[in-house]
């Protein structure tokens, strides 16, 4: 409980800044020194620290711009996306639209897309961020689906009753609220209490579902960039401007407003999230999650409610609902189904976005379980099928398993050391070994390795004891920018990153994104021969994760195929135990961009 405590203290310092002293108080009421900054893994304090600095060196260095490096700002877009409408006009009513709105302060705001660059993060269970993307796609106007999953929105909005508000408001989690992964924390917690967790319980679901929803953020903002559609409200405005539209207007009821004028039943102050619409945040995330949860606790029986007063509408507050409602979901699938649904109601999103991310959901949840069932058991975990009947795209193994595994033999070892690993189809290869400060000791291979399995040995450990970790990086040369699905000549702008690496094929030197991400853990250090606190070369898996014995990570290189499979090696010549074979990390929610 200590190590994990420091562990998550140093995360969420580090993620939360502002809510530094929150935090401190936190730490101070278990009774434990928030200023004991050690190393040492002999010591309970020692090990989380080391377990979140390994971490958030590789997430500052995972694509998110977290730091501001790559661009401006942080979290800021690097990729030179530009819309091809404007707030004021739609020139391609197949493109996501700028949206001028009050800021309820009298003024008005025009928010930019948030998050163009997020299929560029490194995922935890994925190969990259558009191996799941759907393959359909949005539908393109001028064409009948066009038109019909308008008058489909249209319609729902015209007929909202108590039970359709509260279930578009209850499941919206908009700005300065938990948020949509931070719901399905919250649902957790719900299971943990009633299931009765120990400790080791909720680090393992809370592990699973953290990569969840953060493989689930990744997979959608990679394919709501790549199609870079239309909302609602923008479709709708542009096909029935200089028509009168029967609507739901909050505070009057269902009534006729001129076409180019509607509106979602959305707050005032925010009335469409900035980015693209397909697919949808919601049911991704809301989906992956409860494909955990069905999983971790063996069933998919939910059985939990909750009571909106009335009153307590925030886009008619007051007014609505006109009595308490209640919403209860016997299953998670029900709960994720409702959430998915909530944003059709609310006019953010078209049936198509809502039912090809519950699929790709579903499939980022199995996937991960996949992968954390390999930390939790020390065994190659097989990707178990879908029982759900809209399940409609396989995931395939090849790419999401072979191409990432790295064992070490021999860890801890005095003598020779052996690095097993595997391509998945004919790749370059590149294998080292780095020390703590991310130094290259040793470098291993160098060139072409045929499909298959393969062992590189080293004997450096003879001479040099202490704490090391081995990267092994294969690539393939295989460009995909981003095109316009709709076949239009105003296409979103490529990354420079991405065109370079284009050029110059895999993963490249230290220099690019990405070029020295590893993941190791800490030694079992004597106080005489501790290192630097210096930032140590980018690692670990997830910001909700760290390594245990033996880690993986896949890694996509900008629009370069390429894997990055890393594992830690304890190098010494004295019987120590070996470091590192329970999980110790924060168990933290996405922190992909809110409402979606």
């Amino acid at each position: 409980m200590k190590a994990f405590s420091y562990a998550v203290y140093r995360a969420l310092n580090d993620l939360f800044p502002a809510e530094r002293d929150l935090v401190r108080a936190r730490m101070l009421a278990l009774g434990y020194d928030p200023d004991d900054a050690t190393l040492s893994p002999t010591s309970a304090q020692g090990v989380g620290n080391v377990c979140a600095q390994i971490l958030l060196a590789f997430r500052h260095g995972d694509g998110s711009n977290q730091l501001g490096d790559l661009h401006a700002g942080a979290y800021s877009d690097y990729t030179d996306y530009a819309p091809v409408n404007t707030p004021d006009t739609i020139v391609d009513p197949n493109r996501w639209q700028p949206l001028r709105f009050p800021n309820g302060a009298g003024g008005f705001v025009t928010p930019g897309y948030v998050g163009a660059h997020w299929g560029n993060v490194t995922p935890f269970a994925l190969p990259t961020g558009e191996a799941l993307r759907p393959a359909n796609g949005p539908a393109r106007f001028p064409g009948r689906a066009y038109e019909r999953q308008i008058i489909e929105t249209m319609e729902l909005n015209e007929h909202l009753d108590d039970r359709g508000k509260v279930i578009a408001e209850y499941w919206a989690d908009g700005p300065r609220s938990e948020q949509p992964p931070g719901h399905w924390t919250l649902f957790a917690e719900f299971v943990s209490a009633r299931d009765r967790h120990t400790f080791g319980d909720d680090v393992k679901l809370f592990f699973m579902l953290g990569n969840a929803v953060t493989d689930a953020g990744i997979a959608v903002w990679e394919a709501k960039r790549f199609y870079d559609s239309e909302r609602p409200i923008t479709a709708i405005r542009y096909l029935k401007a200089g028509q009168q539209v029967r609507s739901y207007v909050p505070f009057v009821g269902r009534t006729e407003v001129n076409g180019q004028d509607w509106l979602p039943y959305q707050p005032a102050v925010f009335i469409t999230p900035p980015f693209a619409e397909y697919p949808s945040g919601h049911s991704g995330f809301s989906a992956a999650a409860a494909e955990i949860l069905k999983r971790f606790t063996g069933s998919d029986d939910f059985n939990h409610e909750v009571t909106l007063a009335a009153g307590t509408s925030k886009v008619e507050p007051g007014f609505a609902p006109s009595r308490p409602v209640t919403l209860r979901w016997n299953t998670f699938s029900d709960a994720a189904a409702e959430a998915g649904f909530s944003r059709r109601l609310g006019g953010i999103h078209f049936e198509d976005a809502d039912l090809a991310s519950r699929r790709l959901g579903r499939q980022v949840g199995a996937l991960v379980w996949a992968k954390a069932m390999e930390y939790v058991t020390g065994r190659t975990a097989a990707v178990a099928g879908f029982d759900h009947e809209d399940e409609t795209q396989a995931v395939g193994p090849e790419g999401l398993a072979d191409a990432t595994r790295l064992t070490i033999g021999s860890n801890p070892s005095a003598g020779r050391v052996t690095l097993a690993f595997a391509v998945a189809r004919e790749a370059q290869v590149h294998a080292e070994v780095l020390d703590l400060q991310g130094r290259v000791v040793a470098v291993l291979a160098d060139g072409a390795f045929a499909a298959g399995r393969h062992a590189l040995a080293w004997d450096g450990a003879r001479q040099l004891p202490g704490m090391y970790f081995v990267r092994r990086r294969a690539g393939t040369r295989r460009v995909q920018p981003y095109s316009d699905p709709g076949g239009n000549n105003s296409t979103p702008k490529r990354s420079r990153s991405s065109s370079r690496n284009a050029r110059e094929g895999a993963c490249a030197p230290a220099r690019r994104r990405n070029s020295s991400q590893a993941a190791m853990i800490s030694g079992p250090w004597s106080a005489n021969n501790r290192r630097s606190r210096a930032a140590p070369s980018r690692a670990a898996p997830s910001r909700a994760t760290n390594s245990s014995s033996t880690t993986r990570a896949s890694v996509r290189c900008s629009s370069t195929a390429a894997a990055v499979s890393t594992a830690p090696l304890v190098s010494t010549a004295n019987s120590w135990a070996q470091f590192g074979q329970r999980t110790l990390a924060p168990a933290s929610p996405s922190r992909a961009a809110g409402n979606r």
